[in-house]
Parts: C-alpha cells; structure tokens; sequence
C-alpha cells in the first residue's frame, strides 16, 4: 500500500481555495493525502487541517504522510455527510475553506480485494469503509432484473441496463469483477453494440455508487458544507462524473438564491437572500498537459462557489 495517487486538478483547487497561513480548512475525502498536503503547507504556520476520509486504508496512509510534518491535522474515518458532528467534536463552528474530491483513489482502484476496477480481479466489494455490511455482491445478489435495472439506470445512465440486468438474473451472480466485466462484454456483443469506453465501465460506476450511498450523502453533504463556511470562505468541489456534478450545480444555485416569493408579492416576505456567490459559472475541466500525465483526471470538473452571507431563512 504506498500513496501514490495523484490528486485531480491540485494547482487549480489551491487556486480557488484562496488559502493563506492561519486559516481553518476542511479536506473533506483526504484519500491518501494529496491535496491535504498541499493545502497544509499553505495555510502554515497558524493553520488547521481537519480531514474526513471513510476509507480506512486511505486514512492510513495519509496519517503515515502528514503527521510527520509538524501540520495541525485532525484526521477523522467519517463520511462527509458527518460534517457537522465531526466540526461540533473539535469544537469549531465555522471555517474558512472546504474542498471536496470525489473521485475514486489509485490506491482503490488498485488494490487487490477492494473490487472497484474491473482491470483487477477480485470480489465484488466496492466498500469505501469496510465497516459496511453491503458489498456490490450483496446487491446483485438480492435484487431483481427489475430493481438492477433501476440502479444501472439511474447511477450509471447505462443505454442497456434492462439486458444487463436481466443476464444478471438469468445467469447467477458474477462471481468476481472479471466475470461481472465479461457478462457486460457480452450483452454488448449480442445486442450489436460498441462503447468508446470500457462496456462494463458504467455499470462499475452504478454498483459503487450504490453500495455506498455516494448521490444521497454529497447530498447531505453541501448543505453542510455551506452551513459551516465562514463569511469569505470558499466551497471548491471536483467532480468526475454527470450525476454529482448536477447535484453540486443544484445546491450551489440553491445557495445562490435569493426571494423565492411570488411575483405578485410587492416585498419579500420570505426574508431569504443569497447565502452564496457562484465562483465557476461553468464546471473547470484539466489542463491537456494533466490529461497527459495524470489520464484518470481526464473527466475531472470543478466548480467553486463563496460563502457572502450568515444567519438567515434558507
């Protein structure tokens, strides 16, 4: 296990973040330490670094690489929809930056056992936190042709998630991720069909997500991260896929909003004005020379949003 990962779009994240020494910052998916590190020599001496990652694996390796640095880290094995309970515990109500990065680490996607990449064979597990008692097997298990066919639909926005998952059924579960990519293969050969990606890349995607609740969490999540952001503070989320980046574009502009009152109203008897100013009016994407050298950042967005305003209605 080392931590080699290479964090998406770094130098542009910093950029947004606007970081200077003695600011308080959230790593909200430290991984292996990646953006953590370069996030905590900006805001030393005087800073705080409070990183949440679930994986525990992850989480190890990032303690093993930041704690020797003499850094103010406060490491946590929570999911970034505990936000709030995990900034109540150290005692701090508010900061002054926030990143979110939601891709999937080298570390897992390499890693013998952890079954997120169908280039590895191992079982189907897809667990970011082990402590999780519903692996990716488990679901293609216990659900039905027409219950897969939801989940590759809506969290993979699969073209030909009703074939799948009827060759699912019909065949007994995949036993491992090799076998689960080749019954994909299959169903895309039979119903004539060719992808510019990996075939069974979207249904990973689909199963990931659902074991472990990644739509309903970042869900969670942004509201907190809005409610925690000091006056100034800024939000930058990467993204690598359509559905959490409609999700992160929704609640930024939610954020955004101000009266929602009829038209009809002559004054604004809501008493809602905008909590945030949108920073990315479109989501930024990796420089070519990144693609080049980093290739999994290559469906990497990140859009960027600024806390303007406190205590109101929302």
């Amino acid at each position: 296990m080392n931590g080699g990962h290479t964090p998406a779009m770094c130098e542009e994240a910093l950029e947004f973040l606007r970081l200077h020494p003695g600011m308080r910052v959230v790593d909200a998916t430290v991984g292996c330490g990646g953006h953590a590190a370069a996030i905590a020599e900006r805001i030393s001496p005087g800073g705080v670094l409070i990183g949440l990652d679930w994986d525990g694996e992850a989480l190890a390796v990032a303690r093993e690489k930041l704690e020797s640095r003499g850094w103010d880290l406060r490491l946590h094995r929570r999911n970034f929809s505990e936000l709030k309970n995990v900034l109540e515990e150290e005692g701090i109500h508010e900061v002054d930056a926030l990143l979110f990065d939601l891709g999937v680490s080298s570390l897992q996607l390499d890693s013998g056992g952890r079954g997120f990449s169908f280039s590895v064979a191992a079982p189907l597990d897809m667990r970011m936190d082990r402590r999780r008692t519903e692996t990716a097997r488990m679901i293609l298990s216990r659900c039905g042709a027409r219950e897969l066919e939801r989940v590759l639909t809506e969290y993979g926005e699969e073209e030909l998630a009703r074939p799948i998952a009827r060759e699912i059924v019909r065949s007994g579960c995949p036993a491992g991720t090799v076998e689960l990519a080749e019954l994909v293969a299959r169903v895309y050969a039979r119903e004539g069909r060719r992808s510019r990606i990996n075939p069974a890349t979207r249904v990973f995607q689909a199963l990931r997500i659902a074991v472990n609740d990644e739509l309903g969490n970042l869900r969670i999540a942004i509201p907190q991260a809005i409610d925690v952001a000091g006056r100034g503070a800024r939000i930058v989320v990467i993204s690598f896929h359509s559905l959490e980046d409609r999700i992160v574009k929704e609640e930024f502009a939610r954020g955004a909003r101000g009266c929602v009152c009829p038209r009809e109203f002559p004054v604004c008897r809501c008493g809602r004005v905008p909590r945030l100013k949108i920073i990315t009016k479109r989501p930024v994407r990796p420089s070519p020379d990144e693609v080049g050298k980093n290739p999994r950042a290559r469906s990497a967005r990140l859009r960027a949003a600024e806390r303007i305003a406190h205590n109101q209605n929302h």
